[in-house]
């Protein structure tokens, strides 16, 4: 059940939480990025959480795949097969996925409060619904900045096999420069990492930069300040050097491993995810799009799954075996679920209210099950989508982010400002206390 605190609560719970960020600050503060998770663990020392997004691109039916009702009236789909979890069904189109839901948990009653994909985007990745005046930031560049590495010489925030502008999570407020870093096709070389030109050749040109860089700066300082120029330079000149930009390439990973996880943009993606919080990114989202299925949803529905299960399988089942897991939280959902009742093109439209996300790893509880929808919501072909049934406990976006929030050691009722001084919670729910393990609560 989710607790609503009286405001003693919460004070009391807030201070628990600070005492818990300085023991895990100062039990992370000289870790080494290299340094592998059994390593970690056996010289005393919590190793720094990162967060994984498989995002969903157009919004996954729910009932092709965590939530499925082959027996109610919900047009053709899919049969339910048994998981690892006692009592929990899901789809058959996610075979390897039911070997390993006793290592993550399912939420079957997300609520979101819009219904349009750009807008449910916004929503979902922030947290807070669009408004104008403001860019809010999305979950994965707070933790960026919040839990910043500062021996990592690769992006802190990466968003992997993205396509439209809307998807990719961006820092909002909080500035440009936490915005995710873009890979269009991952597991392949990162395009633009090695000079095209000799090395005495590229130093020449840097000085000659480095004199205009100067010039600019030194009559313009405002304005250069704001571009971030000369910050991208370095940082950019950095990661072209650095031993760590191998964590993008998965040449030397076994063509076994690489089938395991499937040889496709998302597949491939989400090896490379394991490889970069290996290295100590905190924050990588991995996208997968086509779930946008008003026509022939089962067909296109059954596409996209196939694509996903084998990855997010092989994510969950490398992580464990590598000692990273517990470090790692890993979310996959989409920007709304589809709805129950099929229309008239065999497809599924918009369902913001009662859809499904699996939670697991970063020291959350597994296992569980949480929420349910009711089989029969697509008779209701009369009412609007906002007035049709709600799920059983519905649980919000702002709640499943505070969750993560505070596993991963933040606390997010901390407020931080804009830069016009608006002052913003890092989320605004109350956290799902079935998936907060013991310490926390």
């Amino acid at each position: 059940m989710i607790h609503h605190r009286s405001f003693q609560n919460l004070f009391e719970r807030i201070t628990r939480r600070q005492v818990l960020q300085v023991g895990l600050g100062a039990g992370v503060s000289c870790l080494l990025p290299t340094l592998s998770a059994r390593a970690t663990e056996k010289r005393g020392k919590e190793r720094p959480k990162s967060l994984i997004v498989l995002w969903m691109a157009g919004g996954p039916s729910q009932v092709e795949s965590w939530d499925p009702h082959p027996a109610s009236e919900v047009g053709d789909t899919v049969g339910k097969i048994k998981t690892t979890v006692p009592n929990l069904q899901i789809s058959e189109l996610l075979p390897q996925m039911a070997e390993q839901m006793h290592n993550v948990s399912l939420i079957r009653s997300m609520v979101s409060e819009e219904g349009d994909h750009e807008r449910g985007t916004y929503f979902v990745q922030t947290g807070y619904r669009p408004v104008p005046g403001i860019v809010h930031p999305a979950m994965s560049a707070l933790i960026s900045k919040h839990l910043h590495n500062g021996d990592l010489e690769i992006p802190q925030h990466v968003s992997l096999a993205s396509g439209d502008g809307f998807v990719v999570p961006r820092g909002g407020y909080l500035g440009a420069q936490y915005d995710a870093y873009r890979i269009f096709d991952p597991g392949r070389n990162v395009r633009n990492m090695k000079s095209s030109v000799d090395e005495k050749r590229q130093v020449r040109r840097l000085e000659g930069l480095d004199v205009v860089s100067g010039v600019f700066g030194k009559n313009r300082p405002t304005q250069a300040s704001k571009t971030l120029h000369q910050d991208v330079i370095e940082k950019a000149l950095t990661m072209m050097s650095s031993e760590q930009l191998k964590a993008f390439s998965i040449d030397k990973e076994s063509k076994e491993t690489i089938n395991k996880y499937g040889d496709t943009r998302f597949g491939r993606g989400c090896l490379v995810a394991r490889r970069l919080v290996e290295q100590g990114v905190r924050a990588v989202q991995v996208v997968l799009n086509g779930f946008d299925t008003h026509i022939n949803n089962l067909e296109g529905q059954t596409k996209q799954f196939q694509i996903l299960d084998p990855a997010f399988a092989a994510l969950i089942s490398d992580l464990k075996e590598r000692d990273l897991l517990d470090s790692t939280v890993v979310l996959c959902l989409g920007e709304f679920g589809r709805t129950p009742r099929i229309n008239p093109l065999e497809g599924r439209d918009h369902w913001p209210i009662g859809f499904s996300c699996v939670v697991g790893g970063g020291g959350l509880k597994s296992g569980l099950v949480i929420g349910e929808t009711d089989p029969n919501a697509a008779k209701e072909k009369d009412k609007k989508v906002t007035e049709r049934t709600p799920p059983k406990t519905p649980v919000s976006i702002p709640e499943l982010y505070s969750t993560i929030l505070t596993v991963m050691g933040l606390d997010p009722y901390e407020e931080i400002q804009s830069p016009i001084g608006r002052p913003f919670m890092l989320s605004e729910g109350d956290t799902i206390d079935q998936l907060l393990p013991e310490h926390l609560l």
